[in-house]
């Protein structure tokens, strides 16, 4: 799938996949909403009010009140492909969620994951 594809995805089609697969695993919305928050600068509510809107995927990472600069602490793979080898800065603010979503997804919390990504 070419990013152009994904960026126009609506949020509200994407934003309840990332809360299944987190659930899935015993995880809570909310702690996937808490995740969200710290790395876009969106509040809970706001995220809520999105998924009831026609906003896109991209415009809702282009649009973030203040995408936090400890994304760039964030390492690893995503799909088979390191997030700092990701050219598209729009495309690897999508990946870094998904990374953070697959850390939840995998039992941990969202303070262990900001206290790790926050440490210098």
């Amino acid at each position: 799938m070419d990013n152009q594809k994904i960026f126009d995805m609506k949020f509200s089609k994407v934003y309840p996949l990332l809360i299944a697969k987190v659930e899935r695993k015993g995880g809570k919305a909310e702690d996937l909403h808490k995740i969200t928050s710290w790395l876009t600068g969106y509040s809970t509510d706001e995220i809520q009010n999105m998924l009831l809107s026609d906003i896109s995927y991209g415009d809702f990472f282009e649009n973030a009140p203040s995408f936090t600069p400890y994304s760039e602490n964030i390492k690893g793979s995503i799909c088979g492909v390191k997030i700092r080898e990701i050219s598209d800065p729009l495309m690897k603010k999508i990946r870094i969620l998904d990374k953070l979503t697959d850390e939840l997804s995998k039992g941990k919390t969202p303070e262990k994951i900001t206290d790790k990504y926050t440490k210098d």
